[in-house]
C-alpha cells in the first residue's frame, strides 16, 4: 500500500520546524537502559571504543516524486566544502473543471502563478504597509490597500555582501509528458523545457494584500503569504481559452498530454534554498467574456485556475557542481570502511550519507567486557561532533538526523533494534539527542543500546552489519505517531548539510573523534 503523503503534511513540518530537542549538560543512561540493569549494587562506568565513521556516496541522486516529496525546494547555494546545489520544481496541471465554458469572446487578461513558501512567521518579521487612497484598476474603484511582507524561511547565504540576494524565478513549460503518479522519479533526472511562461525578480518575502472598498469594506481582493509570478496571457489565451469546447480540455488523460506541465527554476548560482507547499500551488487565469444587460455589454472579470497540488505529478529536480569544494577529497565512489574517513559530509536531497562500522577490535573488547566483568549495558551510543574548524558557520544545523542498520551481505536495510523495540512502545523514547547546536562544535548522540547488548550478552555478530546515518526525519503515523518504515523519511527534501568529524588516521585520544560510549555496570 502506498501511504498517502499529503495527509501527513501538517504533521511533517510539526517533525522539520517544531521537534522537542533534548539539550542536556551532561549525559545521561536512557530509562529504558536504566531498566534494563538488574541489582541493587552496581556501579555505573564509561567506556569509550573506536567505530569505523566513512563517507557513502549516494551519486547526488535520490526518488523526488511526489510520494517522497511533501515539500518543494527551489533556490542555489555554493560554498567550499560540499560545493554548489540548485534545486528546481516540477509538476503536471490540472483543469479545475473539464470541458469549461469560457463564454462567448473570452479574453485573457493574466495569468499568475501562485507560490505558498514556508515563511518566517514571527511577527517581528513581518513588515506592513497601507495605502487609504488607493484605486482598484478593474472599474477603477476607491478602496484601501494592506500590503505585508514577510522573510522565507532561508537555508544558506541570507545575505551576500550585506543583502539578501535576489533570485530570478523562471517558469517554463515542459516538452516531455510527465507520466503517472504511481512512475517512480529519480532528483538527477534531465526536464526538458520549451516555452518561456514568465520570471520574476524574487527579493526573498512572501507578500499578503488585501483590498477593500471604501463604500462597504467588502473585500474586492485578498491574497496570503505567497509568491505570485505574472505569466504570458498570450499564451494561455491560445493554449486554454481558445481551446473551448476542444478535446483537449474535456478531460485529464488529454489535457495532462497537450500542456505536459510547468519547471520553476532559478537563474542564479548562489545564495539560499527555501521551500514551498507543493498542494497549495495553482495557475489563475483572469478573463473577460461578454455579459449583455439591455445593450450594454459588461465584460465582466472572471477567473479560472489550473491546479499544480495534489493528484499531478510532481518532482525536485536537484543539480550539483562539486568542483573545486573539499567534498572530491572525502567523498569517493567506493567507500573506505577499512579505516574511515577524516571529515564526514552529510547533506540532504541525494547528498552523501555517513556510515558507521564496528571494528573488530570493538566487538573483541565488547564481548570481554562482558564475559570476564558481567557486565550489564546500561546505555550505549554513538557520539559525532560537528568539524570546529572547516564547519564554522551560522547555517542551520539539522536538529533531526536518521539511523538505521545495514547489512553488507544481504544488501537489505532495516530500523536499528533499538527503533525496532523501543520506538513503538517506550513514550518520549529519542534515538536521538543533539547537543549545543546554536554553538561550536556542537554534537550528537545516537542511541544503539539495544545493538550493544545484542552484540555482548546475546553473540550476535556485527562483522557484516553497518550502521548508516542521514539528515532528514522518519516518517511518522498520523494516528498514533508511529515511524512507518525505515525508508520513508524527509530527506528527499531536507536541506540541511553538516560535515562532522570521523575516524580515518585521527588517534583515538582525539576528543572529537567518532566514538561508541557504553556506561556498563558491576556488581
Amino acid at each position: 500500500m502506498i501511504y498517502n503523503f499529503k495527509k501527513i503534511f501538517t504533521t511533517v513540518l510539526m517533525v522539520i520546524f517544531g521537534s522537542v530537542l533534548l539539550y542536556n549538560c551532561e549525559p545521561e543512561a536512557d530509562n529504558f537502559g536504566v531498566q534494563l540493569f538488574d541489582g541493587d549494587g552496581a556501579t555505573g562506568k564509561e567506556l569509550s571504543f573506536g567505530m569505523i565513521a566513512y563517507n557513502i556516496n549516494n551519486g547526488d541522486a535520490i526518488r523526488s516524486d511526489a510520494a517522497r516529496l511533501t515539500l518543494g525546494t527551489l533556490g542555489a547555494f555554493n560554498e567550499s566544502q560540499f560545493g554548489l546545489q540548485k534545486a528546481s520544481y516540477i509538476t503536471q496541471a490540472r483543469l479545475s473543471t473539464y470541458n469549461p465554458d469560457f463564454g462567448a469572446n473570452a479574453v485573457m487578461d493574466s495569468a499568475v502563478l501562485v507560490l505558498k513558501p514556508v515563511f518566517e512567521a514571527s511577527t517581528d518579521s513581518l513588515k506592513t504597509t497601507t495605502d487609504e487612497n488607493y484605486i482598484y484598476p478593474v472599474g477603477t474603484v476607491a478602496a484601501k490597500k494592506v500590503f505585508s511582507t514577510s522573510p522565507v524561511r532561508k537555508y544558506g547565504r541570507a545575505k551576500i555582501n550585506g543583502a539578501v540576494p535576489n533570485f530570478t524565478l523562471r517558469v517554463s513549460e515542459l516538452q516531455d509528458f510527465l507520466g503517472g503518479t504511481e512512475d517512480s522519479i529519480l532528483s538527477n533526472k534531465d526536464f526538458p523545457v520549451t516555452t518561456l511562461l514568465g520570471t520574476k525578480v524574487f527579493n526573498g518575502n512572501v507578500t499578503s494584500v488585501n483590498i477593500t472598498k471604501d463604500s462597504d469594506n467588502s473585500a474586492i481582493f485578498t491574497s496570503t503569504n505567497d509568491i505570485r509570478v505574472n505569466l504570458d496571457a498570450t499564451f494561455f489565451q491560445n493554449k486554454i481559452i481558445n481551446k473551448k469546447g476542444q478535446p483537449e480540455l474535456k478531460e485529464v488523460a488529454n489535457f495532462i498530454r497537450y500542456f505536459r506541465g510547468i519547471k520553476i527554476s532559478v537563474d542564479e548560482s548562489d545564495g539560499y534554498l527555501f521551500q514551498i507547499n507543493p498542494a497549495d500551488m495553482e495557475i489563475v487565469l483572469y478573463y473577460k467574456n461578454d455579459k449583455i444587460e439591455g445593450t450594454t455589454n459588461l465584460r465582466p472579470q472572471n477567473t479560472f485556475k489550473l491546479a499544480l497540488g495534489t493528484g499531478n505529478v510532481h518532482a525536485g529536480s536537484y543539480q550539483y557542481n562539486r568542483a573545486g569544494s573539499q567534498f572530491p577529497n572525502y567523498v569517493s565512489a567506493t567507500p573506505n570502511t577499512t579505516t574511515g574517513d577524516n571529515k564526514l559530509f552529510l547533506q540532504g536531497m541525494g547528498g552523501p550519507s555517513v556510515g558507521l562500522k564496528f571494528p573488530p577490535a570493538t566487538l573483541d573488547s565488547l564481548k570481554l567486557m562482558y564475559s570476564q566483568n558481567k557486565a550489564a549495558v546500561i546505555n550505549a551510543k554513538v557520539r559525532l561532533y560537528t568539524d570546529e574548524i572547516t564547519w564554522k558557520n551560522s547555517y542551520r544545523k539539522p536538529n533531526v538526523l536518521t539511523i538505521v542498520e545495514t547489512n553488507n551481505l544481504t544488501g537489505k536495510s532495516g530500523f536499528t533494534l533499538d527503533l525496532k523495540d523501543y520506538a513503538a512502545v517506550v513514550p518520549g523514547f529519542a534515538y536521538l539527542r543533539a547537543y549545543d547546536l546554536e554553538k561550536n562544535p556542537a554534537y550528537y548522540d545516537f542511541i544503539i543500546t539495544k545493538t550493544v547488548k545484542s552484540i555482548i550478552e546475546e553473540g550476535n555478530g556485527y562483522e557484516n552489519k553497518n550502521l548508516r546515518i542521514d539528515i532528514g526525519d522518519f516518517i511518522r503515523s498520523q494516528n498514533n505517531n508511529a515511524l512507518i518504515n525505515w525508508n520513508l523519511t524527509t530527506r528527499p527534501f531536507a536541506v540541511e548539510r553538516i560535515q562532522l568529524v570521523g575516524s580515518g588516521n585521527l588517534p583515538l585520544t582525539n576528543a572529537k573523534r567518532v566514538k561508541l560510549r557504553v556506561i556498563y555496570g558491576t556488581k
